[in-house]
């Protein structure tokens, strides 16, 4: 077996400059938050864990066939909120409308690739971004209200081009993303 590499599939988002007012919201706020670097905010379709490098071609197959027939398409980045409830807040996120197509590449990719021994996910796909994860679940004084502020608000609209195979590097400061396998829709 070859090196392992910590991978997932997922669309690149970046820097969304409309996200800057809700993410300087939640720093205002005293609660322990650490957030996502604004250049690695990412829709995960799929995370696949530890994997074998020479897995990659096989996945990179599963994942033309994931997107046979769709072309590039738009969502709209709107609403925030937090998983999995406001009682126990362990992740805040910005959300997402018309993913229809996004939820079907999701499908194929979740479906298809327990063929190769990945663990089917139970839990429906679930589309949003990740702004940032608290530390101290009981150190979220004024967390609710800030998110609530922003869970009607229309950020922008997003272009899908590409799903991505991402290799992921855990450092103390952070996760590293490299871009393994980039597949155009």
């Amino acid at each position: 077996m070859g090196d392992k590499i910590r991978s997932f599939i997922a669309v690149d988002i970046g820097r969304v400059p409309e996200l800057l007012k809700f993410v300087k919201a939640l720093r205002d706020i005293d609660s322990d938050l650490k957030f996502v670097k604004l250049d690695n905010l990412h829709i995960t379709l799929k995370f696949l864990g530890d994997i074998d490098e020479e897995l990659v071609p096989e996945i990179e197959s599963f994942m033309r066939k994931a997107v046979e027939g769709h072309g590039p398409f738009e969502m709209d980045l709107k609403g925030t909120g937090v998983f999995p409830n406001y009682k126990r807040i362990s992740v805040v996120w910005a959300g997402l409308e018309k993913t229809e197509v996004l939820a079907d590449i999701a499908d194929k990719l979740n479906n298809n690739l327990t063929m190769m021994g990945f663990r089917q996910e139970r839990r429906g796909f679930s589309p949003h971004i990740t702004i940032a994860r608290v530390g101290n679940t009981l150190d979220t004084i004024g967390l609710p209200e800030t998110v609530k502020k922003f869970e009607n608000l229309e950020f922008t609209t997003l272009k899908v081009e590409r799903i991505i195979l991402k290799k992921s590097e855990l450092t103390p400061k952070g996760p590293i993303y490299s871009d393994v396998v980039t597949v155009e829709l």
